[in-house]
C-alpha cells in the first residue's frame, strides 16, 4: 500500500501552510512564551495561544475537519487531519489543534452519549472551544490555563471536565510556549464520557484509542517541526560563508543534513500509515502508532542536533528562531511516550514480551 496524500489532501495542506505563514510567524510564537527572556526578547507574557491563527483555522474548517457533517464539521478522518498537523508543527503553532480537532473530536464522535456529542462537537467545529488532553500518571496539559475543558483519563474511563472543575499547578518546561500545568480533578458521574475494560498494554478501549491519537498527533507535529528546522539549517548553510564559500559546500555539513533529512523522510510515511490504521480501525493501529512515534521522535532529535550544529554559535542563542522549534521538538519527543517506550510497545505487539 502507498501511504501518500491525495490531490485534495495536498491542496488542503498547502492552503493551511499558506494560512499559517500569514497568521503564525516566529514573532507570534515568541510572543506566546510565558517569559520574554526565555523566548529571546519578544513581548512574552502570552498564554501559549496564537488567537488569530486559531480563528483562521476554525474559519477554514480545520478544527472541525473530523467532526461529522451533521454536527457542523467536514466528516474527515485521521488521514485527512495528520497532513494539516504536520503544517501546524512546521509553523510552530502552540495552540491545542491536535488535542481539540483530533483526539477530543474522535472521543466525542465514537464514545460519547448523543446528547454530549451534540453539545460539544458543533462548538469544536466552530472554533469556540479549545480542549486539552491528559492521561493518568502524567496529568499534565499544555496551554492549560487558556483551555475551556479537559479530556482526562481515570483508569479505564474518559472524563470531559470543564475548566471550573479542575485545579492547575503551573510547571516549568523547556518550551515556554507550551504553558504546561499539572491538572488536579475529581472524577464523577457528571464528567464521565466513556468507560469500560481497558488495559494500556493491550491497546483496547476508549482510553487507549485516545492515547494512540494523542501520540499520533504529537508525531505529526514533530514531522513538521523537523522539516522546519532542516529548512532553516539548509538556508543558513547556503548563506553562511567560510574560506570564501558557503559552508553548505563542505561534506561534513552535507552529510549531517542528508542523514537528518533521510531519517525524517523515512519516518513521515510511518505517521501517515498510523493515521490510516486508526481511521480504518485496524487492530494493528497501536503498534503502527508506536512505530511512527518512535521513528519521528528519533528523527526530530537528529534534525534538532544537526540544525544546531550547522548554525554554530548563533544556534545556541535563545534570540535565534531555531530555539522556538527545537525546544518544542524536545518536549514533544517525550510527550505521550518517548521513543524507548514506543519501541517496547512494538516489541510487545510483535513478540508478546
Amino acid at each position: 500500500m502507498r501511504f501518500a496524500l491525495t490531490d485534495e489532501q495536498q491542496e488542503f495542506r498547502d492552503a493551511v501552510r499558506s494560512l499559517l505563514a500569514d497568521t503564525c510567524a516566529p514573532d507570534d510564537v515568541r510572543a506566546a512564551w510565558a517569559d520574554a527572556t526565555l523566548a529571546g526578547g519578544g513581548p512574552g507574557g502570552g498564554d501559549g495561544r496564537v488567537r488569530r491563527a486559531w480563528s483562521a483555522l476554525g474559519e477554514m474548517g480545520v478544527l472541525g475537519l473530523c467532526v461529522p457533517e451533521d454536527h457542523g464539521g467536514l466528516g474527515g478522518t485521521d488521514e485527512d487531519l495528520v497532513p494539516l498537523l504536520i503544517e501546524v508543527g512546521r509553523a510552530g503553532l502552540p495552540d491545542p489543534v491536535s488535542s481539540t480537532a483530533g483526539v477530543v473530536v474522535a472521543a466525542l464522535r465514537d464514545h460519547a452519549a448523543p446528547g454530549v456529542a451534540a453539545t460539544w462537537l458543533p462548538r469544536v467545529a466552530g472554533g469556540e472551544v479549545a480542549i486539552g488532553v491528559g492521561f493518568e500518571g502524567a496529568g499534565t496539559v499544555p496551554a492549560a490555563a487558556s483551555l475551556d475543558a479537559f479530556l482526562l483519563s481515570d483508569r479505564d474511563e474518559l472524563h470531559l471536565v470543564e475548566r471550573t472543575g479542575v485545579e492547575l499547578e503551573p510547571l516549568e518546561t523547556v518550551d515556554g510556549a507550551r504553558h504546561l500545568a499539572r491538572v488536579r480533578w475529581t472524577p464523577s458521574e457528571a464528567t464521565l464520557l466513556a468507560g469500560g475494560t481497558d488495559d494500556l498494554r493491550e491497546g483496547f478501549g476508549p482510553v487507549n484509542e485516545t492515547f494512540d491519537r494523542a501520540a499520533l498527533g504529537a508525531a505529526a507535529v514533530l514531522a513538521g517541526l523537523s522539516r522546519r528546522m532542516l529548512d532553516m539549517a539548509v538556508q543558513y548553510a547556503g548563506e553562511r560563508q567560510q574560506f570564501g564559500v558557503p559552508i553548505g559546500s563542505f561534506q561534513a555539513i552535507k552529510h549531517q543534513l542528508a542523514d537528518a533529512s533521510l531519517a525524517v523522510e523515512f519516518a513521515e510515511p510511518l505517521v501517515l500509515r498510523a493515521a490510516n490504521s486508526l481511521a480504518l480501525g485496524d487492530p494493528g493501529a497501536p503498534a503502527h502508532v508506536s512505530m511512527a512515534k518512535a521513528a519521528i521522535s528519533d528523527a526530530a532529535d537528529g534534525a534538532a542536533r544537526a540544525s544546531l550544529q550547522v548554525h554554530g554559535a548563533i544556534g545556541y542563542t535563545v534570540e535565534y528562531d531555531l530555539h522556538l522549534y527545537m525546544k518544542r521538538a524536545w518536549a514533544l519527543a517525550v510527550r505521550h511516550g518517548d521513543a524507548a517506550f514506543h519501541r517496547k510497545r512494538v516489541r510487545t505487539a510483535v513478540l508478546g514480551v
